[in-house]
């Protein structure tokens, strides 16, 4: 892996992407951004205001393009129609912006994804232009096909969206990494700073949240938690882990290396 990301040919220090949603202001959210060091900022075209309406405050103003990637998402889309004409509309307003998050839910309770709904959007939109990262189940065999789409990043879920309750299936996870020769990021279900470094540890290239840090008591501290989170897990990762043992001695030389 690279010592950067490198997603859609371009490069970022942080491999910690961070929504922009369920702040108490736009103040928060760019003291949040801040101290989490993010350089990837999602934001849901559907719920924040990026210009479509005027005479409101606009999140362009807090955290200007020229500072932060933007990464418009299709949160709240059922459908690929309704995805796909909602990125088509994060383009206009964005000045031809090609980066974008692809999210098709199946079902408002659980958020859990519609991935036949998600498969058909990413079709159009690849072939539209767009450079999609895709959130996604933890299913290997989706995230290849999306893959295989042409998809620059896929982003599969450690648990329920806005959940907290971490990697529950890290074996899926490890799957879709090893098949992968795309960026898999882990997306949604990140409850705590721990949570970020068991994926990062695990081979991702990166996470994505917004609710772990937003819905924290103190949304900044757990900001900046999250960025030595996330760089702990990828020097972890890097330097490689001990191979797990029920106990040090070795059974053929139990005194080995002693002074006599």
């Amino acid at each position: 892996m690279s010592e950067q990301l490198i997603i859609a040919g371009k490069s970022y220090h942080s491999r910690l992407l961070v929504g922009t949603g369920k702040y108490k202001d736009f103040t928060e959210t760019r003291a949040a951004i801040d101290a989490s060091g993010a350089q990837i900022v999602t934001v849901a075209i559907r719920r924040t205001n990026i210009g479509q309406t005027t005479g409101e405050p606009s999140l362009l103003e807090y955290l200007p393009p020229e500072e932060f990637t933007y990464l418009p998402n299709t949160a709240g889309c059922y459908t690929a129609d309704d995805a796909v004409r909602t990125l088509r509309l994060a383009r206009e307003l964005l000045d031809g912006h090609k980066l974008v998050k692809l999210e098709v839910l199946g079902d408002p309770k659980t958020l859990y994804p519609n991935v036949i709904e998600t498969i058909a959007a990413a079709k159009v939109l690849v072939k539209d232009g767009f450079d999609v990262m895709v959130y996604t189940s933890d299913d290997p065999i989706i995230a290849k096909e999306l893959e295989d789409i042409g998809c620059c990043a896929v982003m599969p879920l450690a648990s329920l969206i806005g959940s907290g309750m971490g990697i529950l299936n890290p074996w899926n996870l490890q799957i879709i990494i090893e098949n992968a020769k795309i960026p898999v990021l882990v997306d949604a279900g990140v409850g705590s700073a721990a949570d970020a470094a068991i994926a990062m540890e695990l081979g991702c290239a990166g996470v994505l949240m917004n609710t772990a840090i937003a819905a924290a008591r103190d949304p900044v501290m757990m900001a900046g938690a999250m960025k030595k989170a996330i760089e702990a897990g990828r020097e972890s990762y890097l330097a490689g882990r001990m191979p797990k043992k029920l106990y040090l001695a070795s059974p053929s030389s139990p005194i080995g290396g002693m002074i006599a």
